[in-house]
């Protein structure tokens, strides 16, 4: 749905312009900047159109709940940028993933899960599905036997995460695709760490990808969003009735600060990712470093994977410091410029101690099954001048 005013045909773009202009909608006024439809409701003409539009009868908005112009003009640029059918928009990150599972699954349904997913989409494949009686299976990622024996004629879908949150681990989505369409089953994607920028993966088979926007789309720490994509035929039938009775609708400001951040999403991951390979290689070199996870280095088990799915490494390096927790922690507070947060995907560069804050929750010994140590720290690199952050690196690996 798009508001009265103009829109451009858009066949034939390249993602690029689709990042500025995919989906934009301009209202009778001829603004250059989308439009922010600040509105709840929508008023008819007429009671006549008032009831065709619920009947389906009538192309217009209802309620900001169901949808909204600003917030219809996201979906689209996300979907065209995507390279998939359709996308709605939540109000978090974890809405979308909640939504892409649940709306399909009901109890007696069977779901293969990697096991190395962030922390709260552990909670809901740990907690929340098993308690509405769906059954989950995890398995590693990376290992095809496991996701092929893993499936099974009530298998409604797989969810996993590549690279995955905190360890970078890389799944090939073909492959998972692959057995997972074997039993009729769709495989869900989160694709937040790579974006659509680094990595599509529809392009290898995935049937649904969703994103926490509030990361890299956003991109400034500024606001929470969520998005799903996946065919027509999902999204229409499937996905939106569940979002519009449940109602974790994306407000229309958000929806236009995403917007805001699709036109430079492009634009700053090369950035991100330039930082990123050149700060990893300056860790690997470092005695005090004893383990760095990073796509692009030869090192990483997953690198040649890698390099078949996504465009660049992305800006995200996982690496061990000293020898205890109190040693990383010494690391992180001798930091200047990067700070401490949970939060990822920003132009600040951030850091984090999954083991006790994203992924505290996962017992001990499971985080030391995924790799997690006391010693791991995730690093998000941001926009700053690449030698002020070198700089900040070496000065508290100094301090240890």
């Amino acid at each position: 749905m798009t508001s009265t005013g103009t829109k451009k045909d858009s066949r034939g773009w390249r993602r690029q312009t689709l990042a500025v202009r995919g989906g934009q909608s301009r209202s009778n006024f001829g603004e250059t900047s989308e439009a922010l439809f600040l509105t709840s409701g929508y008023v008819y003409d007429a009671a006549e159109q008032a009831e065709a539009r619920f009947k389906g009868e009538d192309d217009g908005f209802i309620y900001s709940r169901f949808s909204n112009p600003t917030v219809g003009m996201f979906e689209e640029r996300v979907a065209a940028i995507e390279g998939m059918e359709r996308a709605m928009a939540t109000a978090t990150g974890m809405a979308a993933v909640n939504a892409s599972l649940v709306s399909q699954l009901k109890a007696g349904d069977h779901v293969v899960s990697a096991r190395a997913l962030f922390g709260s989409c552990r909670y809901i494949v740990d907690d929340i599905l098993p308690r509405f009686g769906v059954d989950v299976t995890l398995v590693d990622g990376g290992d095809l036997a496991q996701w092929g024996a893993a499936v099974r004629g009530n298998t409604v879908c797989g969810f996993l995460e590549t690279p995955s949150n905190p360890m970078l681990d890389i799944v090939d989505i073909r492959a998972v695709a692959d057995i997972l369409h074997g039993v009729d089953a769709r495989l869900v994607v989160d694709n937040a760490f790579a974006t659509p920028a680094l990595q599509r993966p529809g392009e290898f088979g995935a049937d649904i990808v969703v994103y926490s926007a509030t990361k890299h789309i956003d991109g400034q720490g500024r606001c929470l969003g969520g998005v799903v994509l996946g065919s027509e035929d999902y999204v229409e039938n499937i996905l939106k009735p569940y979002l519009r009775h449940t109602g974790p609708a994306l407000s229309p400001f958000n929806a236009w600060v995403m917007l805001k951040g699709l036109e430079t999403l492009e634009l700053r991951l090369e950035r991100h990712c330039a930082s990123a390979a050149t700060i990893a290689a300056l860790l690997e070199e470092d005695d005090r470093v004893s383990r760095v996870i990073y796509p692009w280095l030869d090192s990483h088990p997953g690198s040649a994977l890698a390099k078949k799915q996504m465009k660049a490494g992305g800006g995200i390096i996982t690496f061990d410091i000293g020898i205890d927790k109190d040693q990383a922690f010494r690391f992180l507070n001798g930091l200047n410029i990067v700070d401490i947060s949970n939060n990822l995907g920003d132009s600040k560069s951030l850091i984090t101690h999954p083991a006790t804050t994203t992924h505290q929750r996962v017992p001990e010994a499971e985080r030391h099954e995924l790799g997690i140590l006391p010693t791991t720290v995730r690093l998000s690199v941001g926009l700053e001048d690449i030698d002020d952050l070198l700089d900040d690196i070496r000065q508290a690996l100094s301090a240890l």
